[in-house]
């Protein structure tokens, strides 16, 4: 006879918590919500960066981080669960990180978009560290900073050799 499992009832989005860890429900999406995540999170990067500049940008990264260590803590202690997958605000700020790099451009943002990608899911030094040792909230947010300051990083210096299919800062 077969065992059915059943998964607990996710937390409802009427919790503001809840609302912000999930990202207005992309962590909620099926199947890897990591990416929905990182996702929802480009066009409010492109809505920033369009309408007020980048300095906007980077201040909204620091105040979602900050939301993200509440959103995150919400979310856990509703659930019981440690830097579960339907958190997905860690991703937001993570790709946004890269994205400070990118002129607003759909090239750019693809680019730096697979390359959050890249480092969240690879994890290479000392992104894995960070996974493996902070625990809570931290934990859930920082190795997505590590992920996005990685990106960031390398998409810099992508523009730096010159890669001549890039679009350049200011067209």
């Amino acid at each position: 006879m077969s065992k059915i499992t059943t998964k607990p009832p996710r937390p409802s989005l009427a919790s503001p918590g809840v609302l912000l860890a999930t990202w207005f429900g992309a962590g909620y999406l099926p199947k890897a919500p990591g990416t929905w995540g990182s996702l929802a999170a480009l066009p409010f990067a492109w809505v920033l960066v369009d309408n007020i500049g980048y300095t906007a940008l980077a201040a909204a990264t620091v105040v979602v981080f900050v939301l993200g260590l509440w959103a995150s803590k919400v979310y856990m202690d509703k659930t019981g669960a440690h830097d579960p997958g339907a958190i997905v605000i860690d991703e937001v700020v993570g790709q946004w990180i890269v994205l400070l790099a990118a002129p607003l451009d759909l090239v750019p943002y693809l680019i730096g978009f697979v390359l959050f990608r890249f480092f969240d899911v690879l994890k290479p030094w000392p992104i894995s560290w960070a996974d493996k040792h902070i625990g809570g909230a931290w934990g859930v947010m920082v190795d997505d900073v590590l992920a996005g300051i990685a990106g960031l990083a390398f998409l810099y210096v992508l523009y730096q050799i010159g890669a001549p299919y890039l679009p350049r800062w200011g067209g």
